[in-house]
């Protein structure tokens, strides 16, 4: 159905794709595998017309064509769904998904249709929301839904889908399978990208490696085992998990004072009261369907969001941590799992992403000198490893893994002795996933406290020396993640109170 041959796109004198080709059939799910920088939004952009090719030469249903604009894309039956939501969020759900195609009648907009359509699409992704109701009221996975919903209410002939499960829960994550599976039924072609490897063995028929820009090479999924898959992505052996697990197996002390400890900590229809205590070394897990309360509650051990109920001690001293500048001032760090909004400052260089959190403790009448920013910048960008190691190149030129480790980074830079991560590793590749989680894992052994958000219950365990379940907005319960899979941690979720808690 398209067929690219030969897809080049440069920036400068730099070759983001180089000669990429790749074939979408009728009726295939086919994915894009390799790691953040390899060159996959690239490619997206490229077809979808967001981004001119160089060179090469794309072809639909055989006929030569070349989009100037995502419109023209649209036009032609192509639409995409990308990982950072491109939506509009102060206006309704029915108008986000009929945008730039709303119904009319007599020259007016037909508000019923459009809202009788909206429930249409909406219901066939299982999502029951009211769809005259404004879009940013709901969560980051509901928007998620909304953006696909968007997608696939037109007749839609080639669907690209940019990391469309990362804000999504399993349940979600299978009602999207569901319309996935009816559309590679309608004969619709499906380019997925996602970096959840048993999510793309379970969808795909096809699946295009790429690396450093350029083709690996295409393979059927049911050919291509997983450990090939992830040495092809990333071009060597990945045996680095287990290393990571045995930093993390370790014996915390517990017997001194915590560094954290919050008593009946909540807010009135947020959370509940909930205990949590870290303590010097420790890495404490936050594990829970989405809804659950994870975010909600290092949101309020942050200061992001006022508690109206319990008390926070630090080292033992009762704190009031009343907004982040307060848990800045006392060496607790939080990196948000929104970090286009809330971490990443796409318009500033990688250099300043990075000193950022340490000019902000300081004020901004005591800048940092020259040679301190830049002995700051050159340490972290090595030690974390960022791609491409060029502190001048402006951070939303970055993948997202990439801007990940600027993130962390920032944070490191402020020598934290708490360290707060949500969602740290969200749709990014498998290679970068294990720089991070190996940063934690070393920085945790040699004393740093972290409490550690995932829906990856694998990565939780393998970080985490205990982990506290969250459900409906209220903890039930804190386990030893010692002797624990995710099998284990799931029925600790589901079955509250069967399982003996530490």
């Amino acid at each position: 159905m398209l067929e690219l041959t030969g897809g080049t796109v440069y920036f400068g004198a730099d070759a983001a794709l180089d000669g990429v080709d790749l074939r979408l059939f009728p009726g295939e799910v086919h994915s894009i595998m390799g790691e953040n920088g390899a060159g996959k939004s690239t490619l997206i952009k490229a077809i979808t017309g967001a981004l001119p090719l160089s060179a090469g030469d794309l072809q639909l249903y055989g006929g030569r064509v070349r989009f100037g604009s995502p419109h023209d894309a649209q036009q032609h039956g192509i639409r995409a769904v990308y990982q950072e939501i491109d939506l509009v969020p102060n206006i309704s759900v029915a108008e986000n998904i009929a945008l730039g195609s709303e119904p009319r009648r007599y020259g007016m907009i037909d508000w019923k249709a459009m809202r009788s359509h909206a429930h249409e699409v909406l219901t066939d992704l299982g999502l029951d929301i009211d769809p005259a109701s404004i879009l940013g009221r709901h969560s980051l996975a509901v928007q998620q839904l909304v953006a696909i919903a968007r997608a696939i209410s037109t007749d839609v002939k080639v669907l690209v889908l940019d990391e469309p499960t990362s804000s999504l829960d399993r349940e979600e994550v299978d009602r999207l399978f569901s319309v996935i599976r009816e559309l590679r039924g309608r004969g619709v072609a499906i380019l997925f990208v996602s970096h959840f490897l048993e999510q793309v063995y379970e969808i795909s028929d096809r699946i295009t490696v790429l690396r450093n820009g350029r083709l690996v090479g295409e393979y059927r999924a049911a050919d291509l085992p997983r450990s090939e898959l992830v040495t092809k992505m990333v071009g060597r052996a990945l045996d680095e998990l287990e290393a990571i697990s045995e930093i993390a197996e370790r014996t915390v002390d517990r017997s001194g004072v915590p560094v954290l400890r919050a008593t009946g900590i909540g807010r009135r229809g947020v959370l509940e009261p909930t205990d949590v205590d870290v303590y010097d070394g420790e890495v404490v897990g936050i594990a829970g369907l989405l809804g659950s309360g994870r975010t909600e509650l290092v949101r309020l051990l942050y200061g992001a969001d006022r508690a109206d109920a319990g008390q926070v001690e630090l080292d033992g001293t009762p704190a009031r941590l009343a907004s982040p500048r307060h848990a800045i001032r006392h060496r607790i760090a939080f990196s948000s799992e929104n970090r286009r909004s809330e971490g990443i400052v796409s318009d500033l260089t990688v250099g300043e992403n990075i000193v950022l959190g340490i000019q902000a403790r300081r004020g901004w009448l005591r800048r940092l000198r020259r040679s301190e920013y830049d002995a700051i910048v050159t340490e972290y960008i090595r030690a974390l490893d960022v791609r491409p190691a060029d502190p001048e190149l402006l951070a939303g030129n970055l993948s997202g893994g990439n801007q990940q480790k600027v993130l962390l980074a920032r944070w490191l830079a402020t020598a934290p002795e708490l360290l707060i991560l949500d969602e740290p590793t969200r749709g990014i590749d498998v290679g970068a996933k294990a720089d991070i989680q190996r940063q934690v894992a070393e920085l945790s052994s040699r004393g740093l406290s972290v409490i550690f958000i995932s829906s990856e219950l694998e990565e939780v365990l393998r970080l985490a020396q205990r982990v506290v379940v969250m459900r409906d907005r209220r903890q039930i319960g804190v386990v030893e993640s010692s002797g624990l899979d995710a099998d284990g941690l799931i029925d600790v979720m589901a079955n509250e109170g069967e399982r003996s808690l530490a």
